[in-house]
């Protein structure tokens, strides 16, 4: 699994020009991809990265800090553009696969006492955030 994890200081997505998810504080947004070889093992594993990540205010994590996180899944984060102009999807897990693993990653970080948001799987989806540093990284379990 592969995710960009930003520091927001506020984040939404809307679909259909509906608000689906937000968080209205300072917290974390997850863009979370989903590869063939992944499993409910890989899932935990970011669940418990993101959470711990210590990369809020002061060295802190969402957990030291209840802070909220909104996750949105992003199959485009296995995207291949090494060659030629038009990106390779392949490498992503299709819906049936993903669907379950993205909710693994929401619902384990929802275990840990976290507020979680979510966008909504396979729709199109308007994100907005307000990058706080910036800071964002990428992270590959």
């Amino acid at each position: 699994m592969r995710a960009v994890v930003q520091r927001a200081s506020r984040a939404s997505v809307t679909v259909d020009g509906e608000v689906v998810g937000k968080i209205d504080r300072p917290g974390l947004v997850a863009l979370v991809g989903v590869t063939h070889t992944d499993g409910p093992a890989q899932a935990d594993t970011l669940a418990r990265k993101i959470a711990e990540l210590r990369i809020l205010r002061d060295e802190r994590s969402a957990l030291d800090d209840g802070a909220p996180v909104l996750v949105i899944s992003q199959f485009t984060l296995y995207g291949d553009a090494r060659k030629g102009r038009r990106p390779s999807w392949s490498a992503a897990a299709p819906g049936p696969v993903a669907e379950p693993l993205v909710d693994a990653v929401v619902d384990g970080l929802r275990e840990r006492g976290l507020e979680v948001a979510t966008g909504r799987f396979g729709a199109m989806m308007a994100v907005e955030l307000v990058n706080d540093g910036p800071v964002t990284l990428v992270l590959d379990v």
